[in-house]
Order: structure tokens, then C-alpha cells, then sequence
């Protein structure tokens, strides 16, 4: 009964801690998103796609690569989720005598516990595989639509920005996607840790959280030490520009006095 125990307090522990820390993640993505990698990445990519569009000729091969990049890479994500999903049924389908190594494990060890765990492994690998699918369905509509000449289309500026910006948010979907698609393999994780006991899923939770910390925060414009506001990372980013640039006009202004 004890051990059932550990099972009932430490799994649910170790899972509110991912979702708290993921709910708290989509919370500084939606209202700083520049403490976040995601969100540094989201107005890059904007920015990139404006980029790509303003001369299709001469960038429109340059983008496309990097979109059939971004493709190729959830296609492999794609691929490895359903393959270790068509594993996990057959572990599941297997009889009880082939999955009596996991008996050595200190928590439940009964038969529904152990279908329980497989089966959530199963879940997120198919959640993966969902996710990196769509991933790839956004790509491959901004790879067409990055294309679009919109400038000769239509001379309508609000027009031209507005397909910019439709372009950007596709681009952005699909990375979303990828991202999401990621995070299922890294739930997967800790579940796969279950298989040998609560106390290893419960620890891995926990150092999979500190290892995603560092990952997912940017501490360029830190929030954590300084407390710095995102218009004070604008302010010194336009001020280092300015020094940049007098460094650059001052050869050329003193070889126009020597002229």
C-alpha cells in the first residue's frame, strides 16, 4: 500500500510542476515577449519575412531553402514520434511474462499501472507526431506565399503589409507547432522515467524544468537580475546603434575635410 502510495503524491507532483512552469511560460511569451526565446524568435521572424518579401527575385530561393529546412526537420520529428509510438503498442500488445523487467521497480507495479504508463508515453508521442505534422502543413504554405509579389499586385501599402504580415504569422504558426511538437518529446520524458518508479519520474521533472529555464528565458534584456523594462532594452539597443553609427561617419567626415 505504501508503495501505491508514492505512486498517488509523486507522479501528480511531478506533472503540476510541468504545467505550472509551461503555464508560466505562456504567460511571459503573451506579455514580455522579449524575455523569452520564443518570443525573440517570433519578431525575428517577422522581421525576416519582411525581409524575404521586399525583393521575391533576388531572396525568394534564400527562403524557400530556409522554409524546406524547417520542413526537413519536422518531417524527422514527425517520423521518429510515429515510430516510437508503433513501439510503445507493441510493448503494450506484448504478454506480461515479456514486460517483467520493470518488476524490480519501487512504486505500483501492478498490471493497470503499468498499461497507465505505457499508454501516456503512447499519447505524447502521438501528440508529437500531430503537432510536428502541422508544423509541416505551415511551412509549406509560407514556402508558396513568401513568393507572392505583392508589391506588384497591388500598390496599396496597408495592402502590402497586411500580406507581410499574413505571411509572418504563418511562418510563426509553424514554428509554434515545432515547438509544441518538442515539448511533447520532452514530456515524454519524465514518463518514460515512471516506467522505473515514481522517485525517478518525480526527480526528472523537476531537473527537466531547471534544464528548460535556461533554455527558454533570454537574459540579454534580463528580468531576472536587473529588472530592466523592454522600452529600456529598445532605449540601449537604439543608443549602441547611434554610437555605431558616428563611429562609422567619423572617417568618412574627416576625409571629406582632408579633401
Amino acid at each position: 500500500m505504501e508503495k501505491k502510495i508514492l505512486d498517488l503524491i509523486l507522479v501528480p507532483s511531478g506533472l503540476f510542476v510541468m504545467v505550472t512552469y509551461h503555464l508560466w511560460l505562456l504567460y511571459q511569451i503573451v506579455k514580455h515577449p522579449t524575455k523569452t526565446v520564443i518570443g525573440v524568435n517570433s519578431i525575428n521572424r517577422r522581421l525576416w519575412v519582411q525581409a524575404m518579401m521586399e525583393d521575391v527575385s533576388k531572396n525568394g530561393v534564400l527562403a524557400v531553402q530556409s522554409l524546406r529546412n524547417n520542413i526537413m526537420a519536422s518531417t524527422l520529428l514527425a517520423s521518429t514520434a510515429i515510430m516510437l509510438s508503433s513501439l510503445i503498442a507493441v510493448l503494450m500488445s506484448s504478454r506480461n511474462e515479456e514486460r517483467s523487467v520493470v518488476s524490480v521497480v519501487f512504486g505500483d507495479r501492478s498490471e493497470l499501472v503499468l498499461s497507465i504508463k505505457f499508454f501516456s508515453i503512447l499519447v505524447c508521442f502521438l501528440l508529437a507526431f500531430l503537432l510536428n505534422v502541422q508544423s509541416i502543413r505551415y511551412y509549406s504554405h509560407a514556402s508558396i506565399l513568401i513568393n507572392v509579389p505583392f508589391k506588384k499586385l497591388s500598390p496599396n501599402l496597408r495592402q502590402q503589409m497586411l500580406t507581410a504580415e499574413y505571411v509572418a504569422n504563418t511562418v510563426n504558426r509553424g514554428s509554434y507547432f515545432w515547438s509544441l511538437g518538442l515539448r511533447a518529446f520532452y514530456f515524454s520524458f519524465p514518463l518514460f522515467m515512471w516506467i522505473f518508479g515514481p522517485i525517478p519520474m518525480f526527480f526528472s521533472c523537476f531537473a527537466l524544468v531547471f534544464m528548460l529555464y535556461f533554455l527558454d528565458v533570454t537574459f540579454e534584456c534580463g528580468w531576472v537580475n536587473v529588472g530592466v523594462d523592454e522600452d529600456d532594452c529598445v532605449e540601449d539597443e537604439l543608443h549602441k546603434q547611434h554610437h555605431v553609427d558616428m563611429e562609422l561617419q567619423e572617417p568618412i567626415r574627416n576625409q571629406s575635410i582632408c579633401n
